[in-house]
């Protein structure tokens, strides 16, 4: 968070609807001031230069540039916290998925997609926290043909069979994910996955890792079969848990109170876990901003579970990891790259 003053924030959006709705949804936080507003990235860029805000909002649909294309070259030129506001169009949708791989920490559905003004003004500002504390690095430029994906690891000889990988993170996690599951092999053990993502967003955020990853991947649906070779994600505004029955694990996807302020909850996913796998589990919590996840994991390395978590260095927000680490949940504590390597090995 930054010290001492507020966050200041400008909104990208074509429209000048959503412009004061975001605004308005915004102007009773005490630690927030929105200095202005753009109608496109033209604008939008000389307001940066004149304005210096530390997070922005954008479109993804927008005149004379999208919101993509302006996030790549921001990101390239002019790295700055960016929450992307999408509507819930498929098209938008895998937009605000490709906008996460090119730099935007956030992504939120549109004002009348999930969220009532209400809503959205309580998810909005938690939002813009995330991203104000969030560490944003220099991208560079895609080239035409991206490189080949990661080779995945090799699954070791003697890996124990009901093995399950559960994964949770929050800002910055679905990069972090992506790093993580690249680098599975098609044999590994199940994996299970909670990320704080918006309805319909997940699914789209499922369909992308499925296309790069040796794993089968699919948003969650109730009563799935988590074998190996197969990651689930949960549905965004569900909470997922794991179930054991004569040892095959099934997943129950359902609605229910926030925890943590959060649903879906990393915390809910965990501690099914440790009921559920017990020490043939492996938990791993990711980047993000908040507590969710960390009491989840103390309780899977109560249960025998091996548990890792992301060391502040590589995280975009050190804010669930730390929280594990105070309290002595995590067995490891590494950096990103190191965390596929250490799931299949220990």
């Amino acid at each position: 968070m930054l010290a001492n003053r507020k966050i200041r924030i400008l909104i990208v959006d074509d429209s000048a609807i959503v412009r004061k709705i975001l605004t308005e949804a915004l102007s009773g936080e005490s630690d927030m001031e929105v200095v202005g507003t753009a109608p496109d990235p033209f604008v939008a860029r000389d307001k940066i230069l004149a304005l210096r805000p530390d997070v922005l909002t954008l479109d993804i649909e927008m005149p004379r540039m999208d919101g993509l294309t302006f996030l790549k070259r921001l990101m390239h030129f002019h790295p700055l916290p960016a929450v992307v506001i999408s509507s819930l169009a498929q098209r938008s949708c895998r937009a605000a998925v490709q906008a996460l791989e090119f730099g935007s920490v956030e992504v939120l559905a549109k004002p009348g997609g999930p969220y009532s003004v209400g809503e959205l003004t309580q998810v909005l500002a938690s939002k813009i926290r995330a991203a104000a504390s969030a560490r944003v690095r220099r991208k560079e430029p895609r080239p035409d043909h991206p490189p080949p994906p990661a080779t995945p690891l090799r699954l070791p000889a003697r890996s124990s069979a009901g093995t399950v990988f559960a994964i949770g993170a929050s800002t910055g996690g679905t990069e972090a994910i992506a790093t993580v599951l690249t680098r599975l092999p098609a044999s590994s053990p199940g994996v299970i996955i909670t990320q704080h993502i918006p309805p319909v967003f997940s699914k789209a955020f499922a369909n992308r890792l499925n296309e790069i990853c040796a794993l089968d991947v699919k948003e969650a649906e109730d009563g799935d079969v988590l074998r190996p070779g197969v990651a689930l994600i949960a549905p965004g505004d569900y909470h997922m848990l794991l179930r054991n029955s004569g040892g095959r694990y099934t997943v129950t996807v359902k609605p229910g109170p926030r925890v943590c302020y959060q649903r879906p909850s990393v915390d809910v996913l965990f501690f099914s876990v440790a009921e559920a796998a017990g020490n043939l589990a492996v938990g791993v919590l990711l980047t993000g901003m908040g507590s969710d996840g960390a009491q989840g994991l103390l309780k899977m390395r109560q249960a025998g579970a091996r548990t890792i978590a992301q060391d502040e260095a590589t995280c975009v927000v050190y804010g669930m990891p730390r929280e594990a680490a105070e309290l002595g949940a995590a067995a490891q504590i590494l950096p990103l790259a190191a965390v596929p390597q250490a799931m299949l090995t220990g």
